[in-house]
């Protein structure tokens, strides 16, 4: 093939890659044309493959993951690798949110950060912010053992749900424990005070909602409440390092276990350094007193000071706008409308 190669070059190359492309089982998400989420072509996955692996790696199977709500994610199976490995495809420039912008570049930058719990998370094994291959950012990443928390935890007694939460709380512990050097997201940009990086981020949700014709008015009413009381959250002067995103929708279980056993946990791609307290895992912590309260028996106590509750309402306040984002790119209009209310419960207590 060499000498074939160097003398009819790429004709040969294209062959080959015709070839391996006809043969691979391919099985994208079927969406409408106007979905957030677009799917890659099998030329696409082909070539992110090569890009990552090199000229002869070949995609036997990529099927692509209903799991994810952000990013396109694909699980892809190599010729000679023993293993599938993850293929996360970041939607394009032009469809990502202010608030919400270069998420998968955020990630990669926590990785290092994250070494705490190194065992239960995947590896990065390439990544292209070029986009010279295809006009996305893209990450490979190893597959984790495990089924989705969803799909496993409700085959358990809910007398044994405990054990997961319990879990869960130890997991949050290690990361909140990490220092960080500044407030804000882990990739940037960065923040001098919490103050500051807490009503930066209620701003970009508020301009992300008129852009999408969206009223944003309590939004903005949540960081002026922010910025004339900004000394209660500036009493927040040491940033920890917040997942962004973990609770039981990103939690992976052994599926043999006799009890609920986390073994991995995925998607820390909103990951930034701050309150601990304005988590998302500690939103759905407080959220139901439920199998959930066994989360504080290894996390620890809540500070439940009256500064301590008033900056949880701000808290409260920017989920609910990012939710309502989350919503709209979902189409779910019945809920977008819902965020209306619970978004004026917080704006009274915040009063």
């Amino acid at each position: 093939m060499g000498a074939l190669a160097a003398k009819y070059g790429v004709c040969v190359t294209n062959s080959l890659r015709a070839g391996i492309l006809s043969g691979m089982d391919f099985q994208p998400v079927e969406r409408s044309a106007k979905a957030f989420q677009q799917s890659l072509t099998s030329q696409e996955i082909a070539s992110v493959c090569r890009r990552a692996f090199g000229d002869t790696a070949t995609p036997v199977s990529a099927v692509e993951l209903g799991t994810g709500m952000y990013n396109n994610i694909y699980r892809v199976a190599l010729a000679g690798r023993e293993r599938p490995v993850i293929l996360r495809v970041a939607p394009h420039k032009q469809r990502q949110f202010r608030s919400e912008r270069r998420l998968m570049r955020n990630e990669y930058a926590t990785q290092p950060w994250l070494a705490v719990i190194a065992p239960l998370m995947p590896q990065v094994l390439a990544a292209d912010w070029s986009h010279q291959v295809i006009d996305r950012d893209w990450m490979i990443q190893t597959q984790l053992d495990g089924v989705p928390a969803p799909e496993h935890l409700g085959t358990y007694p809910r007398a044994a749900w405990p054990v997961f939460f319990r879990q869960m709380g130890a997991i949050a512990r290690c990361v909140h424990d990490v220092r960080g050097p500044r407030f804000g997201p882990v990739g940037g940009p960065g923040y001098g005070t919490w103050g500051e990086a807490v009503i930066a981020s209620l701003e970009d949700i508020a301009a992300d909602l008129d852009g999408v014709d969206l009223d944003a008015a309590d939004v903005r009413k949540v960081a002026a409440a922010a910025a004339h009381d900004r000394a209660v959250l500036d009493q927040v002067t040491e940033p920890r390092l917040l997942t962004g995103d973990l609770w039981t929708v990103n939690a992976l279980m052994d599926p043999a276990a006799s009890e609920p056993v986390i073994t991995g946990v995925v998607d820390f791609d909103r990951a930034w350094f701050g309150d601990p307290a304005a988590d998302w895992t500690i939103r759905m912590a407080t959220a139901k007193q439920d199998e959930r309260t066994a989360f504080w028996e290894t996390y620890g106590v809540l500070d439940r000071s009256p500064a301590a509750k008033w900056r949880a309402r701000v808290y409260q306040a920017r989920h609910l706008g990012a939710i309502r984002l989350e919503r709209h790119r979902l189409a779910k209009a019945d809920a977008v409308r819902d965020s209306y209310g619970a978004m004026a419960e917080v704006l009274a207590e915040l009063a």
